[in-house]
């Protein structure tokens, strides 16, 4: 056994505070829970444990300061077998000195090893259970999963169409690009597993739970997978038909427009929505918006009035028309 002071990285006039907290700090490090990548973890442990219950203890300390013990806390001097009293000659004194010693925690001053634990480890040696070595009664520390963090990701319509990923900073101070799974709705959690806190005692990391949500686009409305847009319609192509351009979310289509088409008739174009869960994608809905000459036409405006007056065009059949 090494001397416990040079165990414990201590000088021999260190107080008992100076003591303790270098049992915690070394406790702490080499726990065979807390430092599962170094193999001689568990055997620094054992010996730093082994040491404080020597100068931990405040009359161990003194026995062992005087040569009475050893480091492995057993009497130096013969007739001092065994534990608990015994008598023998002291050799400076050549009286007969009695001296008290206890590994089972009888004694009222018995060191605080279990209770550093308990502090450090949150219960390790409850219910009796010692930390040192050979122990086994008390209930060893469990990992603990670390803390799931929270954060929101402004997400484009185009960044979801093109499978682009979206930056989003998080709590632990990392910044993630995070990839938007297609039919991925606003307002969805996505779960990304280890990138929340740490775990405790070599448990694992927490996750980070990002909270999804659309950038409103000026011109598309999203409903599911479909997106819905309005485009304007010349009034001859509404009446004749005709082509116009549309733009989409991977740029502008030629959609043809049936003729005796009325304002707010939709058409359908398939495969320009939103990215399915499935694969694919949905379907753009264009609502047509009719619109006359800018400045009006002299022509139009007279016919009409012809239209007017012979009532070719009544409010019932507006209504059918709606």
């Amino acid at each position: 056994m090494r001397d416990p002071y040079e165990v414990l990285g201590v000088s021999k006039t260190a107080s008992q505070a100076e003591i303790k907290s270098a049992f915690r700090k070394l406790a702490k490090k080499y726990h065979p829970d807390s430092a599962k990548s170094d193999p001689k973890a568990k055997e620094r442990f054992n010996e730093a444990n082994a040491a404080y219950e020597i100068v931990g203890d405040k009359e161990k300390r003194a026995q062992f300061d005087r040569g009475e013990i050893g480091a492995d806390g057993k009497p130096r001097f013969q007739g001092f077998e065994g534990f608990g009293q015994a008598g023998g000659a002291h050799p400076r004194s050549g009286g007969t000195r009695t001296f008290r010693w206890s590994t089972s925690g009888a004694d009222g001053d018995q060191f605080a090893t279990d209770d550093i634990l308990n502090e450090i480890f949150g219960g390790f040696a409850r219910g009796g259970g010692r930390a040192g070595p050979g122990a086994g009664a008390g209930p060893r520390p469990q990992p603990v999963k670390g803390e799931d963090v929270s954060a929101h990701v402004a997400v484009t319509l185009e960044q979801l169409v093109h499978g682009e990923k979206a930056r989003v900073d998080i709590p632990t101070g990392r910044t993630l690009d995070v990839a938007i799974p297609p039919g991925t709705a606003s307002g969805k959690v996505i779960r990304l597993r280890g990138q929340g806190r740490p775990g405790v005692l070599g448990g694992p990391t927490g996750d980070a739970l990002i909270t999804v949500e659309f950038v409103p686009h000026p011109h598309f409305r999203v409903e599911g997978d479909t997106l819905r847009r309005e485009v304007n319609v010349p009034l001859e192509d509404a009446v004749l038909g005709g082509k116009i351009r549309v733009p989409t979310l991977d740029g502008e289509v030629s959609m043809s427009i049936p003729p005796n088409s009325s304002g707010g008739r939709s058409l359908r174009l398939k495969g320009k929505g939103l990215p399915k869960a499935g694969g694919g994608r949905g379907d753009l809905l264009v609502s047509l918006r009719v619109v006359l000459p800018e400045g009006g036409d002299p022509e139009l405006t007279e016919l009409m009035k012809k239209w007017r007056e012979s009532g070719r065009y009544s409010t019932t059949d507006s209504e059918k028309a709606a």
